[in-house]
């Protein structure tokens, strides 16, 4: 999907280039925040293509984890020691809090999906190793 067709399917908005964060991606991401409360926030995460998130795990001891609700182009999840899973406009996928993974575009396609953190008790986020260009290259 090339950017003119991914920006008239990405209903939030791409938001501003993600420079907090940037050291813990492959490639350029951007966010647009949409919602926070005391508990929750909901960001628009979008990454062009073979952009993608260091593993990474969200620590909780009770609950926590996050939500990832796409919403346009097409991209990929995985959890360490499973497949990826191909990921496209309508998928939810559910995160338990302790598990490493990460997330981000194929290689010919911008992507966008809604986070969502989950609360938790002492949830903290440790950022891992890169994703590198020959695991993402089996992909």
């Amino acid at each position: 999907m090339n950017k003119e067709q991914f920006d008239a399917l990405n209903v939030f908005g791409r938001g501003e280039p993600n420079v907090n964060y940037a050291q813990y991606f492959i490639g350029e991401s951007y966010l647009n925040p949409l919602a926070k409360t005391d508990n929750l926030f909901f960001a628009n995460v979008t990454f062009e293509p073979s952009c993608r998130n260091n593993w990474h795990i969200h620590h909780a001891d009770k609950n926590g984890g996050q939500v990832l609700i796409c919403i346009a182009g097409e991209g990929w999840y995985q959890e360490e020691g499973k497949e990826a899973v191909s990921l496209k406009a309508g998928s939810v996928i559910v995160i338990p809090p302790n598990v490493k993974h990460w997330h981000g575009a194929k290689k010919d396609s911008w992507f966008s999906h809604i986070a969502v953190e989950v609360p938790g008790e002492n949830a903290s986020t440790e950022w891992c190793e890169k994703v590198t260009d020959e695991e993402y290259a089996k992909l």
